[in-house]
């Protein structure tokens, strides 16, 4: 019997692969559980008002929060740090089709990711619009679509369903990039092309992508990507040369740091609905991480239920002991403590 489950496991793997649904059980073994609660009833929405699938969200530095989601169209509303609704961002604005990431950067500069528009639009504190990066194709062109022969170009300034932003401390902007293009491209402060590392070509060697699908910037400048495609976190430098690679803790959908003094990295592997049955016995888990790829644990598990995961798309960590994280199938975002472990030994 136990060697039937293990190959049911094994072909439910291979389906999910099959599917086009990048997850993969962790390889990383005998990993300290970390007592957690979900906080109940945290976000509270005016009446007749509603959480679609929650893509992204990220708080600001006096703890309000920006879930950005998909549901009749794209929306980004704001909470107060109690969860209360205060607002909604950017009604109707050209660059919201396709929801994909929010982010706040260290100026409280709201940050958004579509895929569907292939923009980034930076939103100052009180909600004008900054910078746009990327262009959305015109109506008369049609839509993106996801290439089934030759590749489209690799170009600087366009990208392909992108997927994440983040920023070093000089400034300069990285962006994975994403579904159809396989990449993540640096810029500086005014949006200028620096550098680029992959390309528009799926990979599985190292400095390639197969859908790199978000990203994280530390203290020092290191970016680290969540290489969804090929199951690892790929670490470089702020050239984008590569320093390290996990690939123990899964399929990451999403990564987010902490941001210090000691800097925590939180990877989740994610389980999205369409998933075989046996698939929600082996992911749905979020870990923490040493940036140095050490684990310090993991929490939470596959499931709908209050304090379980369901499509993880969404990590805020500014507060590295109270995560907020939103959930593409169960509509929802949650307000997650962290307790204190019982043991400190990390692992690999």
């Amino acid at each position: 019997m136990k060697r039937l489950m293990t190959g049911c496991v094994a072909l439910a793997v291979l389906a999910i692969s099959a599917a086009g649904f990048a997850q993969t059980k962790a390889k990383a073994e005998n990993v300290p559980e970390i007592p957690f609660e979900s906080v109940p009833n945290f976000i509270k929405m005016p009446p007749d008002v509603y959480l679609g699938e929650t893509m992204g969200v990220a708080r600001n530095s006096k703890g309000h929060i920006w879930a950005y989601h998909r549901r009749d169209d794209t929306r980004l509303f704001e909470f107060d740090e109690n969860g209360t609704f205060v607002k909604e961002w950017g009604a109707g604005i050209y660059g919201f089709e396709f929801a994909h990431k929010v982010r706040v950067d260290s100026e409280d500069n709201v940050w958004v990711v579509d895929e569907g528009t292939n923009m980034i639009i930076k939103f100052n504190p009180q909600g004008k619009v900054l910078m746009v990066l990327g262009r959305r194709p015109e109506a008369v062109e049609g839509a993106v679509e996801t290439p089934r022969g030759d590749p489209p170009p690799d170009e600087r300034y366009i990208f392909g369903r992108p997927t994440d932003v983040g920023w070093d401390p000089q400034g300069n902007i990285f962006v994975s990039d994403g579904y159809i293009n396989h990449r993540v491209v640096k810029f500086d402060k005014n949006g200028r092309f620096i550098r680029k590392v992959g390309s528009n070509l799926r990979g599985t060697e190292p400095y390639q992508f197969n859908t790199p699908h978000s990203l994280a910037v530390d203290a020092q400048g290191n970016v680290y990507v969540a290489d969804r495609g090929n199951a690892r976190i790929q670490v470089f430098d702020n050239n984008l040369v590569l320093r390290a690679m996990y690939d123990n803790v899964g399929s990451p959908w999403e990564v987010c740091i902490s941001p210090g003094p000691h800097q925590y990295l939180y990877s989740s592997n994610s389980n999205p609905d369409a998933n075989p049955a046996a698939s929600w016995e082996i992911t749905g888990e979020i870990y923490k991480m040493e940036l140095d790829g050490r684990i310090v644990g993991k929490f939470g598990k596959a499931g709908k239920a209050v304090g379980q995961f369901q499509t993880v798309h969404g990590i805020d960590c500014r507060n590295p002991d109270e995560l907020i994280v939103g959930e593409i199938a169960a509509w929802r975002v949650q307000k997650i403590r962290l307790r204190p472990q019982q043991t400190t030994t990390s692992s690999r």
